[in-house]
Protein backbone atom coordinates (compact mmCIF):
# COMPACT_ATOMS: atom_id res chain seq x y z
CA UNK A 1 0.00 0.00 0.00
CA UNK A 2 1.36 3.51 -0.85
CA UNK A 3 1.22 6.38 0.47
CA UNK A 4 -0.53 9.39 -1.59
CA UNK A 5 0.71 12.93 -1.57
CA UNK A 6 -1.03 16.02 -3.38
CA UNK A 7 1.42 18.56 -4.57
CA UNK A 8 -0.45 21.59 -6.17
CA UNK A 9 0.92 22.68 -9.57
CA UNK A 10 0.71 26.28 -11.47
CA UNK A 11 -0.17 29.14 -9.33
CA UNK A 12 -2.15 27.19 -6.97
CA UNK A 13 -2.60 26.24 -3.15
CA UNK A 14 -3.82 23.11 -1.47
CA UNK A 15 -5.95 24.42 1.60
CA UNK A 16 -7.31 22.60 4.65
CA UNK A 17 -11.24 24.40 5.33
CA UNK A 18 -11.65 25.30 8.69
CA UNK A 19 -15.02 23.05 9.81
CA UNK A 20 -18.09 24.65 9.61
CA UNK A 21 -19.59 26.86 12.65
CA UNK A 22 -22.12 24.85 15.12
CA UNK A 23 -22.60 28.16 17.25
CA UNK A 24 -22.95 32.16 16.52
CA UNK A 25 -20.55 34.42 18.43
CA UNK A 26 -23.81 35.38 20.26
CA UNK A 27 -23.99 31.65 21.66
CA UNK A 28 -26.92 30.71 19.04
CA UNK A 29 -26.64 26.85 18.66
CA UNK A 30 -27.22 26.52 14.37
CA UNK A 31 -29.45 24.01 13.18
CA UNK A 32 -27.49 20.74 11.05
CA UNK A 33 -29.09 22.00 7.66
CA UNK A 34 -28.14 25.98 8.31
CA UNK A 35 -25.40 26.10 5.60
CA UNK A 36 -22.97 29.34 6.49
CA UNK A 37 -20.16 29.35 3.85
CA UNK A 38 -16.71 28.57 5.03
CA UNK A 39 -14.15 30.87 3.97
CA UNK A 40 -11.17 30.44 6.09
CA UNK A 41 -8.81 27.29 6.22
CA UNK A 42 -4.78 26.60 6.55
CA UNK A 43 -2.29 26.32 3.46
CA UNK A 44 -1.15 22.82 3.44
CA UNK A 45 0.75 22.70 0.53
CA UNK A 46 2.22 25.29 -1.92
CA UNK A 47 3.03 24.58 -5.49
CA UNK A 48 6.80 25.36 -6.08
CA UNK A 49 6.23 28.58 -8.20
CA UNK A 50 4.40 30.30 -5.93
CA UNK A 51 7.26 29.19 -2.95
CA UNK A 52 9.43 30.98 -5.30
CA UNK A 53 7.91 34.10 -5.84
CA UNK A 54 8.06 36.65 -3.42
CA UNK A 55 4.66 38.88 -4.37
CA UNK A 56 3.07 35.73 -2.68
CA UNK A 57 4.34 35.48 1.48
CA UNK A 58 2.09 32.41 2.20
CA UNK A 59 3.81 29.53 4.04
CA UNK A 60 2.90 26.05 4.84
CA UNK A 61 0.46 26.13 7.73
CA UNK A 62 -0.88 29.71 7.53
CA UNK A 63 -4.41 30.80 7.90
CA UNK A 64 -6.12 32.01 5.05
CA UNK A 65 -9.91 33.76 4.04
CA UNK A 66 -10.11 32.43 0.51
CA UNK A 67 -13.14 33.11 -2.23
CA UNK A 68 -13.92 29.26 -2.22
CA UNK A 69 -15.66 30.10 -5.62
CA UNK A 70 -13.07 28.63 -7.68
CA UNK A 71 -11.68 25.61 -5.30
CA UNK A 72 -11.74 22.67 -6.32
CA UNK A 73 -12.61 19.71 -4.09
CA UNK A 74 -10.18 17.01 -3.58
CA UNK A 75 -11.54 13.20 -2.73
CA UNK A 76 -8.89 11.90 -0.62
CA UNK A 77 -10.38 12.64 3.08
CA UNK A 78 -13.42 11.06 4.14
CA UNK A 79 -14.62 14.26 5.19
CA UNK A 80 -13.55 16.24 2.19
CA UNK A 81 -12.26 19.56 3.66
CA UNK A 82 -9.21 19.54 1.29
CA UNK A 83 -9.28 22.02 -1.91
CA UNK A 84 -6.85 23.26 -4.59
CA UNK A 85 -7.92 27.14 -4.85
CA UNK A 86 -6.19 29.26 -7.34
CA UNK A 87 -3.41 31.78 -5.42
CA UNK A 88 -5.95 34.82 -6.79
CA UNK A 89 -8.54 33.29 -4.68
CA UNK A 90 -6.81 34.09 -1.23
CA UNK A 91 -8.03 37.09 0.14
CA UNK A 92 -5.95 37.77 3.32
CA UNK A 93 -3.48 35.79 5.61
CA UNK A 94 -3.81 36.21 8.88
CA UNK A 95 -1.06 37.34 10.87
CA UNK A 96 -0.29 38.23 14.27
CA UNK A 97 0.62 41.65 15.62
CA UNK A 98 4.25 42.08 16.49
CA UNK A 99 3.93 43.38 20.15
CA UNK A 100 7.49 43.69 20.62
CA UNK A 101 8.48 46.60 18.63
CA UNK A 102 8.31 50.08 19.98
CA UNK A 103 5.23 51.98 18.57
CA UNK A 104 4.87 56.08 18.05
Amino acid sequence: MSLETIEPVGMRVLISKDSEKKKTRGGIHLPDDAKTPVLTGRVVAISVQIESNPDYPLQKYDKVLIDPRNGIPVDFEKDNRLFIVPVEDIVAVFRKADTTSDSI
